[in-house]
């Protein structure tokens, strides 16, 4: 088998791999520049970053991030961002940028690790995430608006 990364660098297979997944999961071949569900605008270029394998083909079957967005308890006391690079970013109340860190999402399962060195982990439930004890919602989610409700 040839080795791409030998062939082509590293830089044109992730390429090559941005471009064969950018439609996945959304019905068409190409990224756009529709605002993220967190209402922000998405480039082309972290869009396609956003669906690109954090690593090696044969490391496991890694997600192609369908999780990057915000995501909030439902009193909105806390408030974590998942970057498409991998990194998040956890504000609690009034302070910003309380926990920061690494995640990788393998399947429905998200595995953290803060800056600190302290571990989590937790599961995604299409757009609920149990973590910690806490129940997150993709914010702006129809369950995010549910459990808003229910408060």
């Amino acid at each position: 088998m040839v080795n791409l990364g030998t062939l082509f660098g590293g830089a044109c297979v992730v390429l090559l791999l941005a471009g064969c997944s950018a439609g996945a999961g959304t019905g068409s071949g190409a990224a756009s520049d529709d605002p993220a569900p967190n209402g922000r605008k998405e480039s082309a270029a972290s869009a396609a970053a956003a669906q690109t394998p954090a690593s090696p083909a044969g490391a496991g079957e890694v997600s192609a991030r369908p999780y990057v967005g915000m995501w909030v308890t439902a009193d909105g006391h806390i408030r974590q961002q998942l970057l498409p690079d991998g990194r998040y970013d956890e504000a609690r109340g009034e302070r910003e940028s309380a926990y920061t860190g690494s995640y990788q999402v393998v399947g429905t399962r998200i595995e953290y690790v803060d800056d600190t060195g302290f571990s989590a982990d937790g599961t995604f439930d299409g757009d609920v995430l149990h973590h910690a004890g806490y129940v997150f919602y993709r914010e702006g989610s129809d369950a995010h608006r549910q459990a808003r409700e229910e408060r």
